[in-house]
C-alpha cells in the first residue's frame, strides 16, 4: 500500500492511498473513518483491480479544512476527484460503503463521465440517518432525529472515547467480543478485524462525529439520473442501514442488482470474497477489461 497527499479544490491537503495493483481502476468511497484494511480482498493486487482511495478530511494524516464547514458530501466529492486526477484515472468503478454510498452517487450525479459503475454496500444515496435503527422498533419519522442526537452526544464524549480507544487491547479475545456484540458478526475474522480497528481507534472522535453530523445533512436523492450499472449489497442484520431502505433504493434504479448477505453493517470485513466477486461481476457489466 502506498500513501500520498493531494490538494483538493479548496486547498485542503487530503491523504490518499493506492494498492499498486494492475487492472480496471476502482475508487473506494469508504465508510467514515475506515482504513484500507477494511477491504482485505478488493485491495489485494491479485484480485486484478487498480484501487485508489482517500481518507476523510482531517483523518489519516490529512488536513482539516481552513473553513471547518467544508466537510459536506459535496466537499468529499471534490476530494474524490482530486484523487482521480492525481492518479490519472478518467473513469472508475466506485466501491462505496456506508456514508461513502452518498459520496459515490453524488459523484455520479455531478460528474457522470467519471463513473463506470457503482457497488453500494450497506449505505444509501442520501438520507443516511433516516435509515438508522431499521431493525429495531424505531418509527421511521424519529430515526434521523435520534441519530443526530446520538452523534451530538458522541461528539461531546469524543475526548473520552479517544482516550479509551487507545487503552483497549486489540487481540483475538477482544475481536471475539466485538464479533459477538451484534454490531459486527463472527464472519469478520480476527485477522481482518484487528488491523482495521488498530487504525480506526487512532481517530480524534470529536472530529469523527463532527464529520458524521455533516454527512447527515445529505438529503435523499432522486435516482432518475443513474444510468451506469449499479449493484447494492445489504446486510440482513444491519442495525445502521435498514435492509428495507436499500431494497427501496434498488427499486428506484430499474437496472440495479440487489444482493442481501447474512451480515451486519460491516460487510466488507464479514464478506470480503463475496464483495470482490460482486465488484468483478459489476466490472464485466460496465464493459471494463478484466484479466483472464
Amino acid at each position: 500500500m502506498t500513501r500520498f497527499s493531494v490538494t483538493s479544490s479548496d486547498g485542503t491537503s487530503v491523504a490518499g492511498w493506492r494498492n499498486n495493483g494492475v487492472g480496471p481502476p476502482v475508487l473506494i468511497c469508504n465508510g467514515l473513518g475506515t482504513p484500507p484494511a477494511a477491504w482485505p480482498r478488493i485491495i489485494a493486487p491479485e484480485h486484478g483491480f487498480r484501487v485508489s482511495a482517500w481518507y476523510y478530511r482531517g483523518t489519516g494524516g490529512g488536513e482539516r479544512p481552513a473553513d471547518l464547514e467544508r466537510i459536506t458530501v459535496d466537499d468529499h466529492v471534490q476530494d474524490a476527484l482530486a484523487v482521480m486526477d492525481h492518479e490519472g484515472i478518467d473513469k472508475a468503478l466506485l466501491a462505496c460503503w456506508s456514508l461513502g454510498v452518498n459520496i459515490g452517487f453524488e459523484l455520479a450525479r455531478q460528474h457522470p463521465g467519471r463513473v463506470a459503475g457503482i457497488l453500494a454496500v450497506a449505505g444509501l444515496p442520501g438520507g443516511t440517518f433516516q435509515s438508522i435503527g431499521g431493525r429495531i422498533p424505531v418509527p421511521p419519522p424519529l430515526r434521523s432525529g435520534l441519530g443526530v442526537s446520538g452523534a451530538r452526544l458522541m461528539r461531546r464524549l469524543g475526548p473520552s472515547l479517544s482516550w479509551s480507544a487507545q487503552r483497549i487491547p486489540l487481540n483475538r479475545f477482544t475481536a471475539t467480543v466485538i464479533n459477538h456484540s451484534g454490531m459486527v458478526l463472527p464472519a469478520a475474522k480476527p485477522e481482518w478485524l484487528i488491523p482495521a480497528l488498530e487504525e480506526f481507534r487512532e481517530h480524534d472522535f470529536r472530529w469523527y462525529f463532527t464529520l458524521a453530523l455533516a454527512g447527515a445533512k445529505h438529503k435523499p436523492m432522486d435516482l432518475g439520473f443513474v444510468s451506469v450499472p449499479v449493484t447494492l449489497v445489504a446486510g440482513q442484520h444491519d442495525v445502521i442501514t435498514a435492509t428495507a431502505d436499500m431494497v427501496d433504493a434498488a427499486g428506484r434504479i430499474p437496472h440495479a442488482e440487489l444482493r442481501v448477505l447474512p451480515g451486519s453493517h460491516f460487510l466488507p470485513l464479514e464478506y470480503p470474497e463475496e464483495l470482490a466477486e460482486e465488484l468483478t461481476v459489476l466490472a464485466r457489466r460496465t464493459g471494463l477489461h478484466l484479466p483472464a
